[in-house]
């Protein structure tokens, strides 16, 4: 399923742990969840969604990765935004048990925005599982 957000800022993170749960069959009983974001200037992780941590992760970033005199901001002036993005990583993977993605307590799945605003995709993808579960 693809699902489409829209971002503001030029470098936000945003919790989808909802409509990714929401995109997942209740007939899974046990599977795998993958998020993958298409884009190269943005990102997908697993981590909490409080407010302070994700004003921290977006500062992060841009600390680790500051808008600078890149190479490829020749092309396109969005350089560090593809650097954040491969930080990050294009996707992330929840097991899923009985129709639910299996989060700890305090995980979310977050997409992370480091060239906005834009209209984004994101693709949940659900794979069932067969077989002896040893968990």
């Amino acid at each position: 399923m693809r699902l489409s957000l829209e971002t503001t800022e030029r470098l936000a993170v945003t919790d989808v742990t909802a409509r990714v749960a929401d995109a997942v069959p209740d007939d899974v009983e046990r599977g795998v969840c993958t998020v993958f974001v298409p884009h190269t200037t943005a990102g997908v992780t697993i981590n909490e969604a409080e407010a302070g941590l994700i004003t921290d992760v977006e500062d992060a970033l841009a600390r680790l990765v500051p808008d600078a005199d890149y190479a490829h901001d020749a092309v396109d002036d969005n350089a560090a935004a593809h650097l954040r993005g491969s930080l990050l990583g294009p996707s992330a993977s929840v097991p899923v048990s009985e129709g639910s993605l299996d989060l700890g307590t305090w995980q979310s799945v977050l997409f992370v925005e480091c060239d906005g605003p834009r209209t984004r995709s994101l693709d949940v993808r659900v794979a069932p599982t067969v077989g002896r579960d040893d968990a």
